[in-house]
């Protein structure tokens, strides 16, 4: 289940062009997050994604939340209360500080990123159960992003001016570790959602790490419009394959 949610917020921040027009503070997409077991794709837990201002003392944050929970019939066999969240620029989403907090069955691990945009740094924080907390530095290329911020980032990029086949490349921070992965445009293909029958740009996502399987197989669709919401993912992974699916969406910014 960890590379499930792994896969669902790694994807794609790659543009310095990007409309900045799409995400603003007070969305909430819902989603239904299915699993292969035994040969049937079963409904397990709901994934959600919301946006709210966060102030401190010197400027107003956006906050980029994404929880994983699973259903409650599953919570005896495998039970998952997941939370990744992102403090970002709001104008242009680089990230300041992230946070990754996930219990998992008897597994629970804590992660806090704070960003050193100027010196390309990150100073984390790591806690795991029955474990010493363990604090590092660590160095990162120019635009890496946590997959937080990164996941959002993907809705900026202007799809109107790609060709289909056109790729991206993008460099994401997890687990104290840089992933470089690729965005393949596929063109536009219109799918019958839980929020209505939607024209959808159509993308491919690989990774140099063994998180996605194959080619063509990590597939994402986000509406056509000014918002660019997912509304539908297939995945596969190591251990098995999977979709994404969007149960509803509210206050959009258009």
């Amino acid at each position: 289940m960890k590379k499930l949610v792994v896969f669902l917020l790694c994807l794609a921040s790659f543009s310095n062009k990007a409309q900045k027009n799409a995400i603003a503070a007070g969305e909430k997409l819902t989603y239904t997050a299915s699993y292969n077991m035994s040969g049937i794709l079963t409904d397990i837990a709901e994934v959600t994604m919301e946006t709210s201002d966060a102030k401190t003392s010197k400027a107003t944050l956006l906050r980029l939340k994404c929880t994983a929970t699973t259903y409650s019939k599953w919570d005896s066999f495998f039970k998952i209360v997941d939370l990744y969240e992102s403090y970002v620029n709001p104008k242009n989403l680089t990230p300041y500080l992230y946070k990754r907090d996930i219990n998992e069955g008897s597994y629970y691990k804590f992660m806090k990123y704070t960003f050193n945009h100027k010196t390309n740094t990150i100073n984390s924080i790591q806690r795991k159960k029955n474990k010493k907390e363990e604090q590092k530095s660590f160095s990162i290329n120019t635009g890496t992003k946590d997959i937080v911020s990164t996941l959002y980032n993907i809705r900026l990029f202007d799809y109107k001016n790609m060709s289909v086949g056109s790729k991206k490349s993008f460099t994401i921070v997890f687990d104290i570790e840089e992933i470089k992965a690729q965005i393949t445009f596929l063109g536009k293909e219109t799918i019958s959602t839980n929020i209505g029958k939607k024209e959808c740009y159509k993308l491919s996502i690989s990774s140099s790490e063994n998180v996605l399987q194959g080619k063509n197989n990590n597939l994402l669709w986000l509406t056509a419009d000014e918002n660019k919401i997912i509304v539908y993912g297939k995945f596969k992974i190591p251990v098995g394959t999977g979709e994404l699916k969007i149960k509803s969406a509210q206050g959009l910014k258009n």
